[in-house]
């Protein structure tokens, strides 16, 4: 059967885009606003706040109290391997995070993090989600009588 011909100007651009990431065998290198992950990590602190959006820019001018400090420099020292506990949801992924291991608290449990390029300017809590998704079962105590016997597949 002879291909498809495609008449649609938007499908025929994505086509060539996919064949062209193909052909390139890789994805697109990591960037920040423009800046590698290398550039991100030398960064000094007050450049680095400059890049990110009003809130994350707002909440590190203000700066950090002492108990959050303390987790930013467990993260930053630690080594990887074992995940750093915190319980605190509001810290900023900086660069210095990336390639470490974070147990961010969810309200029940510690959900571990792994921190990648990606995340960064982001917060810890984005990646703990506090809510699970809601599962029904069948009618149960109080159900209608007509609802008692809906079958259950």
């Amino acid at each position: 059967m002879a291909k498809k011909l495609i008449t649609n100007a938007k499908a025929a651009r994505r086509k060539k885009r996919k064949r062209h990431k193909v052909a390139m065998g890789r994805m697109k290198e990591f960037s920040y606003r423009g800046y590698s992950l290398e550039e991100l990590q030398k960064m000094n602190f007050d450049e680095f706040a400059a890049l990110l959006p009003a809130r994350g820019r707002r909440t590190l001018k203000r700066g950090w109290d002492e108990e959050r400090m303390k987790v930013v420099r467990k993260i930053i020292a630690s080594d990887g391997s074992k995940p750093v506990r915190t319980h605190r949801r509001d810290i900023i992924i900086l660069p210095q995070f990336v390639g470490k291991k974070v147990a961010v608290h969810n309200g029940k449990e510690f959900i571990e993090v792994d921190i990648k390029p990606e995340m960064i300017g982001h917060y810890l809590g984005e990646f703990a989600l506090t809510r699970k998704e809601v599962k029904h079962s069948g009618p149960g105590v109080g159900a209608t009588r007509s609802s008692k016997f809906v079958p259950l597949k």
